[in-house]
């Protein structure tokens, strides 16, 4: 499930990283520490983010929680599925649960966050 190829935030969101384009979405941790997720609430396509600010939220039938980016760039894709089946992020958070594609426009952000041994330590 965590992967060596992925890097983490202590927000515990997750980054794939594929050139200059990086997918996101949060990890095990935080989708079993949530509960059931009924809504998510993501940035539009063409929308920039900035590295550790708020991009969305994601609701629970715990709590409603901030999403923060990991990276900064500007969101390319959204995973339409999550919008209306938010569930599938507890199925699967780490590969049909991503929640946004953004076009980095700083890669050396990445040297910013965890590696798996790093985020296994703070889990």
């Amino acid at each position: 499930m965590y992967s060596s190829e992925m890097k983490y935030s202590k927000e515990h969101e997750w980054i794939s990283v594929n050139k200059n384009i990086i997918t996101i979405g949060i990890t095990d941790f935080a989708q079993e520490s949530l509960g059931d997720v009924v809504f998510i609430d993501l940035p539009k396509i063409g929308t920039s983010i900035s590295q550790f600010k708020k991009f969305g939220e994601i609701e629970s039938v715990k709590a409603v929680s901030e999403l923060f980016a990991p990276i900064s760039g500007k969101v390319i894709e959204i995973n339409s599925e999550i919008e209306n089946s938010p569930e599938i992020i507890n199925q699967s958070p780490h590969e049909k649960g991503w929640m946004i594609k953004v076009e980095s426009s700083n890669l050396d952000e990445v040297n910013k966050l965890l590696t798996k041994e790093e985020y296994m330590k703070i889990i």
